[in-house]
């Protein structure tokens, strides 16, 4: 065996028991990931190319912020498979989706702030989309 396929059963490996741990791969996983990263990403973007970050004093890039962002991502992560161990417990098949739901429209807020943060014009019917998925939120939060 050569490294490369050393290192790839490694990888798969890991890829399989990670899958199986949050129930399998499946659109809404994958979709939730691709929002956290396209999240991280325009935040970067934000920092690091416009210096207009409101996570740091001097808008730039910043570390500390940077490794809370990819904190809160894991600790979602976690949430995630919280939900997919109780519908596990209870026999049930919504509760993971709901999260991850709920988890995709926190991530595509942010996608859009940071979009807008950094000058993309935004289509109004997303801001008012936007405006309306934060009323509802509050008003659960209530």
């Amino acid at each position: 065996m050569t490294v490369k396929n050393i290192l790839c059963t490694i990888t798969g490996l890991i890829g399989a028991v990670i899958s199986n741990i949050f129930g399998g791969w499946n659109g809404a996983v994958a979709t939730l990931l691709i929002f956290m990263g396209l999240d991280f990403i325009t935040g970067l973007i934000a920092a690091a190319v416009f210096h207009v970050s409101p996570k740091s004093e001097n808008g730039g890039l910043e570390s500390r912020a940077g490794w809370k962002g990819l904190a809160r991502k894991g600790v979602t992560l976690a949430v995630v498979l919280a939900a997919y161990r109780l519908d596990m417990l209870l026999n049930t098949s919504y509760i993971k989706d709901a999260v991850i739901i709920a988890f995709c429209v926190n991530e595509l807020i942010s996608v859009i702030e940071n979009a807008g943060i950094i000058g993309v014009p935004i289509p109004g019917i997303i801001l008012d989309a936007v405006d309306i998925l934060r009323s509802k939120a509050d008003k659960e939060k209530e």
